[in-house]
């Protein structure tokens, strides 16, 4: 039988010396365990997210209505011949502004003054022949009372001096028509203006009242804009008004400043004039009229402008930072809120519009409440972050006070 021959030696020693090391490993095992749990234990906590806040104020707030409009002149004169003739001479330049009266244009002045010469002998001859009427009238006047003259002859004296009368009245009114014709040669400005340009040239033959006008003079000082409000919206108005969440201004006729098609606010106020009475069936809306001073011309018809004029005056409202309300999944208007223990809680609210930079808030948030303006990202219903408040006149210039942290207590 054949034996098994047995491992040397130096392998057995070897052998014996490496069964210590895994019980000793099993013997450190705890210990190591502990100092780790230690250091896990040891870990500060993360600190609070840092917020910034605004408290709301509630107080009598101006509601606007921003609306679309185009400006109109206050009055526009196409200027016509009134006589006709050779157009003489231009008497103004173009595009510049003129007065009452100021001459514009000068027709051929000669035939109508002969006419009007004419028009004098005419009243000199029907004048003479009255004064020969009037003269045999009475001569037969006391004839007539003694029957040394017919009656047929006295009635005929007195027909001839009336008829002379009425000649000498015609002949006036002839000579008034030839003077005003005359006159009428001189074209002039029945309004104050720009003048616009000029359609026909020295040497053209003109005719009255014809259909092509000479100029046109547009005045421009002031001037008009015309605003459309849609129905709707002014049923709306005129509904919180009758409720009393609105209540009109103190001043008779409402301010209204213009906002230019550049983005630029023009600088002269104007006042509402004029409100239709009647809705427009094609666009829905209501035409209001405005007047502006203009007295740069600046304004130009036919611009396309938006007013933003007050509506009423909101006397309890609450205007929040625009920054402060965002949109949750479903597209409703929502805010954080830092309650009286600093929690910060997210609310629904409601918005009517824009003033500013701020939301005036019809309903969710009230007098004298903190809401998150800056940090609301990091943030989420039932946090308590570290807050640092700061009052509206310092968000609207950008600045923040000396930092000032309130931890939240409770």
């Amino acid at each position: 039988m054949r034996r098994t021959s047995s491992p040397p030696a130096a392998s057995r020693r070897v052998g014996s010396r490496s069964r210590p090391w895994p019980l000793l490993a099993l013997l450190l095992l705890p210990l190591l365990l502990a100092g780790c749990k230690d250091e896990v234990q040891a870990a500060p906590a993360p600190a609070p997210p840092p917020a910034t806040v605004v408290r709301l104020q509630a107080g009598p707030v101006p509601v606007q209505t921003v609306l679309p409009g185009r400006t109109s002149p206050l009055r526009v004169a196409e200027i016509r011949p009134q006589v006709s003739g050779i157009l003489q001479q231009r008497l103004f330049r173009e595009g510049e502004a003129v007065t009452v009266g100021q001459p514009l244009f000068q027709i051929d002045p000669a035939p109508y003054r002969a006419s009007l010469a004419s028009a004098e002998a005419n009243l000199a001859r029907a004048t003479a022949a009255q004064q020969n009427a009037e003269a045999t009238l009475d001569r037969y006047r006391p004839l007539a009372r003694q029957n040394i003259v017919s009656r047929q002859d006295y009635d005929n004296a007195v027909g001839a001096q009336r008829q002379a009368v009425a000649e000498v009245a015609s002949a006036r009114a002839a000579l008034d028509s030839a003077r005003i014709d005359l006159d009428r040669t001189r074209i002039t400005s029945p309004i104050p203006g720009r003048t616009g340009r000029t359609l026909l040239t020295d040497g053209a033959l003109v005719t009255a009242n014809q259909a092509a006008p000479l100029l046109t003079v547009t005045q421009l000082d002031p001037i008009l804009v015309d605003l459309n409000q849609p129905a709707g919206s002014l049923l709306r108005l005129r509904r919180e008004l009758e409720a009393g969440r609105l209540r009109r201004g103190e001043a008779g006729e409402a301010e209204v400043r213009l906002l230019l098609d550049d983005g630029t606010e023009y600088e002269h106020t104007g006042r509402l004039k004029f409100s239709e009475v009647t809705v427009d069936a094609d666009t829905g809306s209501v035409t209001l009229r405005a007047e502006f001073p203009n007295p740069d011309g600046l304004l130009m018809p036919g611009l396309f402008v938006r007013a933003r004029l007050e509506s009423g005056v909101a006397p309890e409202a609450v205007l929040v930072p625009q920054q402060a309300v965002t949109r949750n999944g479903r597209g409703e208007a929502v805010a954080l809120v830092v309650d009286a223990e600093g929690t910060v809680r997210q609310r629904l609210v409601r918005t009517r519009q824009a003033i500013g930079n701020k939301w005036l808030v019809d309903e969710g948030l009230a007098d004298g409440e903190r809401v998150v303006v800056e940090g609301g990202q990091r943030l989420r219903d039932g946090v308590k972050p570290e807050l640092r408040e700061v009052t509206v006149e310092e968000l609207d210039r950008g600045a923040a006070p000396p930092r000032q942290t309130a931890q939240a207590q409770g």
